[in-house]
């Protein structure tokens, strides 16, 4: 068992939060991953900042835009890993696109990942029947390789994920990109319960979760709710981070009530 699919535990639903490292500054970074550490969060998401985010909206793009105008490089999000696996108990996951991997080199990346307290890895625009290089690579470096699932998805696809993903499987909740969103799509629950027949690892819902009652409402079909946008959007209100901690802790006190 990894310490990803460890989190995973009878009557808890996980809650991963997403933010993009070096937005606003890589101070806050610093300061606010023990703080949802501490409130709730089960796995917090790193996010590379890259030049071409095809899956994300406009809150994440942003980030990820004054990110690298503020220089922050993928070493540079390494050695801040390194620093935040020092702080926090919970496992850390880079989320990231494969062009920066590749640049930096398959094996050197997932090796700089481990020492770095990385325990896995999510890159959208990796599609699973492409990545078994890098699923041996990461595998022998201990990381977890989580592929994702949209509403799209094929039976086949479905059934390829469901054979290589490691830690969770992420299932896209809608079909585009990220950013906080109104309503959950009324027939989501199908769809998770299509990708649980073909599955054996927990599944975890993202894109579009923005609030107590979304968590509460897949909490009762999912193992655990991925929230970046609206995290990274609260981030910007004050400094001390006081509306994410708030913001975390009414998502894990829906969550924890209706399991």
């Amino acid at each position: 068992m990894t310490r990803i699919s460890s989190v995973f535990q009878p009557g808890h639903t996980a809650l991963i939060t997403y933010i993009t490292v070096g937005y606003p500054n890589i101070e806050a970074t610093l300061k606010v991953v023990p703080l949802l550490a501490d409130n709730g969060c089960d796995i917090v998401e790193l996010g590379i900042p890259f030049s071409d985010p095809l899956a994300d909206g406009v809150t994440i793009q942003k980030a990820s835009f004054y990110a690298l105008k503020n220089g922050v490089t993928t070493k540079m999000c390494l050695e801040i890993s390194k620093e935040l696996s020092q702080k926090v108990k919970i496992p850390l996951v880079f989320m990231t696109y494969f062009n920066p991997v590749f640049c930096y080199g398959l094996e050197d990346f997932c090796t700089a990942c481990s020492k770095s307290g990385i325990n896995g890895l999510i890159i959208p625009d990796l599609p699973p029947d492409e990545g078994s290089q890098l699923e041996a690579i990461s595998r022998r470096q201990g990381l977890d390789l989580i592929y994702l699932l949209a509403p799209t998805s094929t039976e086949d696809r479905i059934r390829l994920v469901a054979e290589r993903s490691s830690g969770f499987i992420y299932l896209v909740s809608v079909t585009g990109v990220t950013g906080a969103r109104d309503g959950l799509p009324s027939d989501l629950d199908k769809f998770v319960a299509k990708v649980r027949r073909a599955a054996t690892q927990p599944l975890c819902v993202g894109f579009g979760i923005s609030t107590p009652e979304h968590a509460s409402q897949l909490a009762k079909i999912a193992d655990g709710v991925i929230v970046g946008s609206r995290v990274i959007q609260l981030m910007e209100i004050d400094d001390d981070f006081t509306s994410v901690v708030n913001f975390v802790k009414e998502l894990r006190h829906a969550l924890d009530k209706s399991r």
